[in-house]
């Protein structure tokens, strides 16, 4: 089993080359890929290269599942990833939140978010979380709002997004913005 950080009935762990046909297969839906990055992997053999390099760097970059338990048992709902971003800073970049429309609705996400983000800042000590999300994206932004990022800047128009330029609105949580 690969690392695990429990939750409230629900739990994140790195992923493993037995999770990427689900990865390859959310990144795809249909309610999920307008909103991912187009850099985003989304075919199974650029989602197990991912993995591989999660598993073996796992400092440095992560892909992780958010698992529910349902009747007992563990159950694929979602994902998230880090990337470092700066090693000498300690900066890593979060990005591929992603939860199943079945499992949508729990505040799963901003629960899974904040675990997380409790794991990246106090575990692997870094110092500073950023991430980025296309202004079109409401949910996300609401998302990240909630789950305690603080909204640093917009880059206006700075993505070529289903046939229109797209802002990037930027984020980032540091180590003391963690609610005690």
């Amino acid at each position: 089993m690969s690392e695990v950080i429990l939750g409230d009935g629900f739990r994140l762990r790195r992923a493993t080359l037995e999770d990427v046909d689900f990865l390859a297969a959310l990144a795809r839906h249909d309610d999920v890929q307008p909103f991912l990055s187009v850099r985003r992997a989304r075919d199974p053999e650029a989602v197990r290269a991912e993995v591989e390099r999660s598993l073996a760097d796992p400092e440095e970059t992560g892909r992780f599942l958010i698992e529910v338990e349902e009747n007992g048992e563990w159950r694929r709902a979602g994902s998230m990833g880090f990337d470092l971003a700066n090693k000498r800073n300690r900066i890593a970049n979060l990005g591929g939140l992603a939860v199943h429309p079945d499992y949508r609705g729990r505040k799963l996400s901003d629960d899974a978010a904040r675990l997380f983000q409790r794991h990246l800042l106090v575990e692997l000590d870094f110092h500073r979380l950023q991430l980025e999300i296309y202004g079109f994206n409401e949910r996300a932004i609401q998302h990240a709002e909630r789950s305690g990022f603080v909204r640093e800047g917009v880059k206006r128009k700075a993505y070529w997004r289903h046939g229109d330029w797209a802002d990037g609105v930027q984020f980032g949580l540091l180590r003391e913005d963690l609610e005690e």
